[in-house]
């Protein structure tokens, strides 16, 4: 008997999951919105079973607007996530000398 797959926002703020796996709603949808077929997104993401990622489909379908806002919602936390995190001055040093380390090798293979 298929076991139903609960989705339900959590109250913490994290990310949902398909449950025993720690692939997110998000990486379904987006994979379905780009045009993957359900096969494809079972063969990328292993963990998940075919019949769960049918599951998160129709999920989404039913529950279009609430998903879309919840992904939109997760999309502006990580955007700020990522400001704050290249503003931190141990970031543009590690940049700085990254960049350097790649700009050496560059010259040094032509």
């Amino acid at each position: 008997m298929p076991r139903t797959l609960p989705l339900i926002v959590p109250n913490d703020g994290s990310a949902i999951r398909v449950p025993g796996t720690r692939v997110t709603l998000d990486t379904i949808v987006g994979a379905f919105k780009r045009r993957a077929t359900a096969e494809e997104i079972a063969r990328d993401f292993p963990p998940v079973s075919l019949p769960d990622v049918y599951a998160v489909i129709a999920y989404y379908l039913r529950h279009r607007d609430e998903v879309d806002a919840y992904l939109t919602k997760r999309a502006s936390e990580h955007a700020e996530l990522r400001r704050e995190i290249e503003a931190r001055t141990e970031y543009q040093d590690l940049r700085q000398r990254l960049l350097a380390r790649l700009e050496k090798v560059r010259a040094a293979s032509q």
